[in-house]
């Protein structure tokens, strides 16, 4: 068995591929009408199609017990076009205890999304900020390997 993504339910597909495709910037992979599948393997799919599946079965929208996570080096540009668009936060951008910026906020159909700051660029972040590799492996949790990769590789695309 293979797992291919994840799919959430929207109850108007424009609405939603408008939050999608020019909000989030995601580009469309398959479009099969009532489903439509995006770049990054995620799916959004008509309530009222899926609901027949189902066998009718009720769907609920706004549990707050599933999100959808992206991650980006521009998360403040995102958050800036976020409040531009009248979108409904959870939370506005804050660092995680390991100091990951993130932000969370709803989709039109009140499913959350997170977009965090990648961990490469955290761990580069980091180090401008004087700390060790090690201190910043600690902090993050990840791997020394992974922190001096990450931080060579943002020195590179920063000269």
């Amino acid at each position: 068995m293979k797992y291919v993504c994840p799919l959430i339910t929207v109850s108007d597909m424009k609405v939603a591929r408008d939050f999608y495709e020019n909000i989030l910037d995601q580009k469309v992979k398959y479009d099969f009408g009532e489903s439509v599948t995006f770049h990054g393997d995620f799916a959004i799919h008509l309530q009222s199609h899926y609901k027949n599946l189902i066998d009718n079965r009720e769907v609920n929208s706004g549990g707050n017990n599933f999100e959808l996570y992206f991650e980006s080096d521009k998360i403040e540009l995102i958050v800036e076009k976020l409040m531009e668009n009248d979108i409904l936060f959870v939370h506005e951008l804050r660092e995680q205890p390991w100091r990951q910026k993130v932000a969370r906020f709803y989709d039109p159909d009140k499913n959350i999304i997170e977009i965090g700051e990648t961990l490469e660029h955290l761990s580069y972040r980091l180090r401008k900020e004087d700390l060790s590799f090690e201190q910043i492996s600690k902090i993050t949790n990840m791997p020394i390997d992974f922190v001096i990769d990450s931080i060579k590789k943002y020195e590179i695309q920063n000269k």
